[in-house]
């Protein structure tokens, strides 16, 4: 089964300096029918103007994602950790006991564009940690590249979840599948262009929720870009 969240059904917020796209309730967007997948609990479609950002904010027991679109988002925090995330560019940051973190756009003239994902941690109280890696375009140009994983393998980073998560970018013809084991589900989130998922029409801010399925199985005849989270029960 595949069900499709589309984008111009999100929850939505615009303050001037931050337009955000809330896949599932989030803040002041309450919707009942969409509190999330699973462990996967959060994903914001996050533009902040030039000079934005969000001040210091506290955070625990929850893993937090950034991936940059477009432009270049600069990360703080009590860990005292300083850096700049930039396209290819993933971030997990493991809240935990507590945590105090900045995000702003690193630039004072141009938009970043990013995701910011939220996914519950297995256990409760976890030393806050951070970890950032670069995932270059060509190294998952056609191909679906883990970037995160539960046991850091294959160079991904740490998620503190039964949860892989990969990316891929697709030309005009491309084609990729991803086989499910029993009891797992997976979500797909666009973030350029149009694909087919299991045969349904996927468009950029769409979602997918495929659950009771073998296999995904995703195609274009564009050019594309996309998120596969595959997530335990």
């Amino acid at each position: 089964m595949i069900a499709i969240r589309k984008s111009n059904e999100r929850g939505a917020s615009n303050f001037g300096w931050l337009d955000s796209k809330h896949t599932f309730s989030f803040g002041h967007y309450y919707d009942p029918r969409n509190m999330g997948f699973g462990k996967l609990g959060v994903i914001n479609e996050d533009i902040v103007e030039g000079g934005a950002g969000f001040g210091t904010h506290p955070h625990d027991n929850m893993e937090i994602i950034s991936y940059v679109l477009d432009g270049a988002l600069a990360h703080k925090d009590s860990l005292g950790t300083g850096s700049v995330i930039r396209p290819g560019d993933v971030q997990r940051m493991s809240a935990g006991t507590g945590i105090a973190h900045s995000e702003f756009n690193a630039s004072e003239t141009d938009p970043v564009h990013f995701l910011q994902i939220w996914v519950l941690p297995e256990e409760r109280g976890l030393a806050p940690s951070y970890e950032q890696k670069s995932f270059p375009a060509e190294a998952r140009q056609g191909r679906l590249q883990l970037v995160g994983a539960r046991d850091g393998r294959d160079g991904a980073l740490t998620i503190h979840q039964d949860l892989d998560l990969y990316v891929a970018n697709l030309a005009k013809g491309d084609a990729v599948s991803h086989a499910l084991r029993p009891h797992r589900k997976a979500w797909v989130q666009v973030t350029r262009g149009v694909v087919t998922v299991n045969g349904a029409t996927v468009t950029q801010g769409d979602g997918a929720a495929i659950v009771d399925e073998a296999e995904v199985a995703i195609a274009t005849n564009d050019n594309a870009e996309f998120l596969l989270f595959d997530l335990g029960a």
